[in-house]
């Protein structure tokens, strides 16, 4: 697929002003009400997800950093719609990962309504539970999850796939919404954790989207929007 003519007004000279101090990919303790999750909670939640007889065909949709960062091995990828679900910023508030007490981050989540263009991985045949743990490791580390994987129905060109990806639940007290645009991209362009800044997730993420030929006008304008405030507290005297 060829890549897309647009120019990201967001740039990795713009990143390069966010840098952690300590880059680490190490897992934090985890907040207070929430728990390590342990090898037996993998296991249950893949026989609750998959079932007892394991399909040889099994589909995760990922919409943010695993386009960019799978977490596993895939035998096969493609782009596809997510109908009822839209790709947003109302995951946080991140202190450790991709922000800071001072200034905490807002990831990426499925949150209801609209519809989410994304990218489908089908994992390996007779190690989907190997790749499902590695998947769940990274994306479940803490209990209860904010976003628990759910299964959703995905149209891939005449194709209509049923894939595995992680939802936000309103009723987390991780669900952040009513946030203007403005208000993302400040937190956007600011927040720095043990694992790189919130500017560099953004960047990454519409990149990647924009190779594939997918153009998210919402995360398009907040790239400009951060890329605007970058510059103003980096090179306002240059």
């Amino acid at each position: 697929m060829p890549k897309n003519s647009r120019q990201m007004r967001l740039t990795e000279r713009h990143v390069g002003y966010l840098q952690p101090q300590n880059l680490t990919d190490e897992t934090p303790p985890p907040p207070a009400g929430m728990r390590a999750a342990t090898p037996d909670d993998y296991v249950s939640t893949i026989d609750a997800l998959l079932g007892p007889t394991r399909s040889d065909e099994v589909w995760i949709f990922a919409y943010g950093s695993l386009i960019w960062k799978p977490a596993c091995e895939f035998v096969e990828m493609r782009t596809g719609l997510v109908r009822g679900w839209h790709r947003a910023f109302c995951l946080g508030w991140n202190n450790r990962f991709r922000g800071s007490d001072a200034n905490p981050g807002l990831m990426l989540a499925l949150d209801r309504g609209g519809a989410c263009n994304g990218v489908l991985y089908r994992l390996p045949p007779g190690r989907t539970d190997e790749a499902m743990t590695k998947l769940l490791e990274r994306e479940m580390g803490w209990l209860p999850s904010p976003f628990p994987p759910r299964w959703v129905n995905v149209k891939s060109g005449e194709r209509a796939i049923r894939a595995l990806t992680f939802c936000m639940d309103r009723n987390s007290g991780r669900y952040v919404s009513g946030l203007s645009v403005e208000a993302i991209a400040d937190v956007l362009a600011t927040a720095v954790g043990s694992r790189g800044s919130m500017a560099e997730y953004l960047h990454a993420t519409v990149q990647h989207l924009e190779d594939i030929g997918i153009h998210d006008p919402h995360l398009w304008q907040l790239q400009a929007l951060v890329a605007d405030r970058i510059e103003a507290a980096y090179e306002a005297d240059r």
